[in-house]
């Protein structure tokens, strides 16, 4: 089977059912019948991940997109192998020369370099202190980060500099680093976010094979909240007649489980994501497969999508509304809707250490 074929059963664990090649290459590779089809199709596919170190000369991203909450970011991994169907990052696979599909989530790459960076940037004279956000992109929880810890040099970094945070995840391996958020978070240098999709095990399942499950993440929300942590719930994405009539579920079991604050974006299909994503819904989903991609329409004005600043990230019309009307209700109701968690920034200092470090490199 060719890396561009689509698969006759979806690779064990994976999101994605094919690979297309990236479209900026110059060449497409395409299946083809070789007279065994038939026969390979009742045997179950494995792809393997793996996982590549990335020599990284910076760590910390700036964007300037005026419908994200944040400027700086980090990501310590590019891919995820999670395999999210509907993940808004596969696209940037394409800049690799990989496919967004089974690549995306099966050929990661790593940035083991990532404290050593952090460190001399945070360190730099001209460096001025503003909230960081890990994992905008890509999961800085995924399952190898369990072996690899980058994520958490990271946070033993910021640690050390009392360099204000928010993570966002869909993992409860978070709930591994309180021993660093809870004492950060305490002084008011760290928050956190869990996304929750779903309380469906079956949706979850296929739809984000690899993500920790619901009750696992609702685990995480406690375990964070026990520890001190400001923790929010991000229902993200919500996707019309598939999973949009579990928002006030998730909401109510995240207040539960000691969640303050929440969000929610409705589901994006910018670039190769949009067939991505209707290949699988009609793979996973068949019988909700024309319902679902109508009502996304009908959220971005009768298109698959609509990059417009002003409304991408929550779409437009009567269905959009009416999440939106039903996001504020439930939000007042579970007591989801105080304040967003604010951070400290005028604690930030570079400690000694660093300074010696600096001056090696100058």
């Amino acid at each position: 089977m060719t890396a561009a074929a689509k698969l006759k059963l979806p690779a064990r664990g994976r999101g994605a059912r094919s690979n297309a090649s990236g479209r900026f290459e110059a060449t497409k590779v395409e299946d083809f019948d070789d007279g065994w089809t038939d026969d390979d199709a009742a045997l179950p596919v494995q792809v393997q991940t793996i996982v590549t170190p990335l020599r990284s000369r910076t760590i910390i991203s700036n964007n300037q997109s005026p419908d994200i909450g944040f400027d700086r970011s980090i990501n310590t991994y590019k891919g995820c192998s999670h395999g999210c169907i509907y993940c808004y990052a596969r696209p940037a696979h394409a800049y690799l020369g990989l496919s967004p599909g089974l690549d995306f989530e099966t050929r990661i790459f790593s940035k083991p370099d990532a404290a050593v960076l952090l460190e001399q940037e945070l360190a730099a004279k001209k460096y001025i202190c503003k909230r960081i956000h890990i994992g905008g992109d890509t999961d800085p929880y995924q399952p190898d980060e369990k072996g690899l810890r980058i994520t958490r040099g990271v946070l033993e970094v910021v640690s050390r500099f009392n360099q204000p945070v928010s993570i966002i995840t869909k993992s409860n391996l978070i709930i591994r680093d309180i021993d660093i958020l809870g004492p950060m978070a305490r002084g008011k240098l760290a928050s956190a976010f869990v996304s929750i999709t779903t309380l469906d095990r079956s949706l979850a399942r296929a739809m984000e094979p690899r993500a920790s499950t619901p009750a696992k993440r609702l685990e995480a929300i406690s375990r964070l909240a026990e520890a001190g942590v400001p923790v929010g719930v991000g229902f993200a994405p919500v996707i019309p007649g598939l999973n949009d009539h579990e928002m006030e579920a998730i909401l109510e079991a995240a207040a539960k489980a000691g969640a303050t604050t929440a969000m929610y974006v409705t589901l994006r299909l910018p670039l190769e994501i949009k067939d991505l994503f209707k290949e699988w819904l009609a793979d996973a989903r068949p019988d909700r497969a024309a319902r679902v991609m109508s009502l996304v329409r009908q959220t971005r004005g009768g298109r698959e999508y609509d990059a417009d600043w002003s409304q991408r990230m929550k779409g437009t019309g009567p269905i959009a509304e009416l999440i939106s009307t039903r996001f504020k209700a439930a939000v007042k109701r579970f007591g989801l809707d105080g304040h967003r968690h604010d951070l400290d920034v005028s604690q930030f200092h570079v400690p000694a250490s660093a300074r010696v470090q600096l001056d090696l490199f100058a």
